[in-house]
C-alpha cells in the first residue's frame, strides 16, 4: 500500500498571508484530527528560475502576489478517500470555509492533484 499525497499550488495576495496562515493552521489540525499523516505549507522564495516552466507562470501570479505549496500526506489513498469525507464534515472546517468569509486565494488559479508516493527515504 503505497503512501499519498494531495498537493496544491494557490496564489494568494501578500497581504493575505497572516489570515492564510491561521487558517491553514486551523486546517491542518482538522486534517491531522482525521489522519493525515503530514500536513506541510510552504511559502515561495525562489521563483525567477530559467530554462523551466515556473510556477508563477503555471497559476498566472500576479503582481502583489505569491504562492503557497502545500502537501497533505495520507497512508493510502483510500485511507485519504475516507479522511477527506470526515474533513469536510467536520464543525471546524465548515467554521473555517464558512460561506460568509471571503476567500484568501483565487480558487480558479489553483492547481490541485493526488500523487502516490514513488520514492519515500
Amino acid at each position: 500500500m503505497s503512501k499519498y499525497a494531495d498537493v496544491y499550488l494557490c496564489p494568494i495576495l501578500e497581504e493575505n498571508i497572516p489570515a492564510y496562515k491561521k487558517m491553514a493552521t486551523a486546517a491542518g489540525k482538522v486534517f491531522m484530527k482525521h489522519g493525515a499523516l503530514r500536513y506541510r505549507e510552504y511559502i515561495a522564495s525562489d521563483l525567477d528560475v530559467q530554462d523551466v516552466v515556473p510556477f508563477p507562470k503555471s497559476v498566472k501570479l500576479k503582481e502583489g502576489e505569491t504562492l503557497i505549496y502545500a502537501a497533505v500526506e495520507f497512508k493510502s489513498e483510500a485511507q485519504r478517500n475516507k479522511a477527506m469525507k470526515a474533513i469536510m464534515a467536520d464543525p471546524v472546517m465548515a467554521a473555517i470555509c464558512g460561506p460568509d468569509d471571503r476567500p484568501l486565494f483565487d480558487f480558479k488559479r489553483m492547481v490541485y492533484g493526488g500523487f502516490k508516493v514513488l520514492v519515500d527515504l
